[in-house]
């Protein structure tokens, strides 16, 4: 069968931390997971095979950074170990529906690594918490920047429409203004688009992120586009959204 995917590399990517992108400091990634904790037994007495249910989700992001003790990057954002939960996203390169993963999670560990060599970095981790880890594409070709309202160009997600929902990710890094929303919206033909059912982010005020998602049996229909409103003259953000093409809990 011929190749339906292009082969890539890992180069060009970003790793964004609630509000801030630490993608400069990062020097790898050690890995993304997501799936499940298990499996339930769940055989009855007239069965003659096991039938299993899945347990509860899980996902991590795990990633080594540069020691950079500057205002907002690797040290100052990651040594404060917050006992909140943050959205954490890898985009997949800086490319309009380029994949991307995203989780709410707590950070685990704060460890700084002193080589031989004199390198010194520092390994951490996004564990999922409340959620598992959604892989979708980029709504935004890494960071967007809008200067006023501006409709987003859409992303083909390739099949005509979907019944089983969606959840999104909306990172804020800068912001000059009263208030910018971002809002979600899905079209048929590229041309006339709606906004989804509850897909408008919380007004944005200043730097922030946040996770959305929409009902388990929402139709999106093939193009999904990240639009802004509001009064504003700088908005640097980006998007990533998952529709789900088949039941999930989300």
């Amino acid at each position: 069968d011929a190749e339906l995917m292009t082969k890539s590399t890992g180069l060009g990517d970003q790793l964004y931390v609630g509000a801030f992108d630490l993608s400069g400091d990062i020097g790898s990634i050690g890995g993304i997971s997501s799936g499940v904790t298990g499996t339930f037994d769940v055989t009855g007495i007239d069965k003659s095979a096991h039938e299993r249910i899945l347990g509860q989700r899980d996902g991590s992001i795990e990633y080594s950074a540069f020691f950079n003790d500057a205002a907002n990057r690797a040290h100052a954002r990651l040594s404060l170990l917050p006992t909140i939960d943050r959205e954490v996203s890898y985009f997949r390169g800086q490319v309009l529906g380029n994949p991307a993963a995203s989780t709410v999670g707590k950070q685990i560990g704060y460890d700084p690594t002193r080589g031989a060599d004199g390198s010194l970095t520092i390994a951490a981790q996004a564990l999922s918490n409340g959620f598992g880890l959604d892989w979708g594409l980029q709504l935004t070709a890494g960071q967007r920047t809008d200067g006023s309202a501006t409709n987003g160009t859409g992303v083909d997600f390739t099949t005509v429409s979907t019944t089983f929902g969606w959840q999104a990710y909306l990172h804020v890094f800068a912001f000059t203004g009263t208030s910018v929303t971002v809002t979600l919206q899905d079209s048929a033909d590229n041309v006339s688009f709606a906004n989804l059912a509850g897909g408008a982010f919380t007004v944005a005020t200043g730097l922030t992120s946040e996770r959305l998602a929409g009902s388990t049996t929402a139709t999106v229909r093939r193009y999904v586009r990240a639009i802004t409103s509001g009064t504003f003259s700088n908005a640097v953000f980006a998007v990533a959204f998952t529709r789900n093409e088949a039941e999930v809990r989300i």
